[in-house]
């Protein structure tokens, strides 16, 4: 069963620690056989959405046109995506989106956001949000801890002779490469960009854009090494 279950869910060569308890393997095969009931029934009458797909229980998902979902995308429990956007949501084959996540592109139904390009095999751990307003583009093989948060809109404070709530927003869009680790409770602001190959610390706050390759941490980021081959 375990063995049929990973092929399903795109892990043939995944290999299972001797340690676990079998209780605890049978557990996960009962949550991935309702996941993949789920998936199968979330795309009926959208071509947008794979029936290989794995959804959680209680995940909502607002405007369904919107949203382009791959083949063995994991969604898991109580996540929400908000596709009212532009150019909506778009989740790469293989991506996971952890439990208790967000994806928000539309701040206020007075501008429509962008929306989100999430890459292939990406994965987000649990209690993330993605708020899309701005536009984020996120890279194939990226890992993400828990915690982290993408805010890609600022509001205008310049006129101080005016309410900052009533002077509207700006919208640079958040970037992110191929083959990046973001550490937990790392926070992205608008404008934010990344190249392939970098590494963000937890906590750090990503303001700015930083080259292939780079580690970087602080508030805000700033680079603190490079990654190189060892030899």
């Amino acid at each position: 069963m375990i063995k049929f279950i990973l092929k399903i869910a795109g892990k043939e060569n995944f290999e299972i620690d001797s340690a676990v308890p079998k209780s605890y393997i049978f557990g996960l095969c009962i949550k991935y056989f309702f996941m993949k009931l789920r998936g199968m029934f979330l795309g009926v009458g959208y071509k947008n959405i794979s029936s290989k797909c794995f959804i959680g229980s209680k995940v909502r998902i607002l405007v369904k046109k919107n949203i382009e979902i791959g083949d063995k995308v994991k969604i898991h429990n109580n996540v929400k995506i908000d596709a009212l956007s532009t150019e909506g949501v778009k989740i790469g084959s293989g991506a996971v989106i952890g439990e208790n996540c967000i994806i928000e592109c539309t701040g206020t139904i007075r501008n429509i956001g962008k929306g989100i390009i999430i890459g292939n095999s990406t994965s987000f751990g649990g209690n993330c949000y993605l708020g899309a307003a701005g536009g984020i583009e996120i890279g194939n093989d990226v890992i993400a801890g828990q915690c982290v948060r993408f805010h890609s809109e600022n509001h205008n404070y310049n006129n101080l002779n005016e309410l900052i709530k009533n002077q509207g927003v700006s919208h640079k869009g958040i970037k992110v490469g191929n083959n990046c680790w973001i550490g937990a409770g790392a926070v992205f602001l608008d404008g934010a960009e990344i190249e392939d190959g970098c590494v963000v610390a937890a906590n750090a706050v990503v303001t700015k854009k930083f080259s292939k390759n780079s580690i970087i941490a602080g508030v805000p980021a700033k680079v603190i090494g490079e990654r190189k081959n060892e030899n």
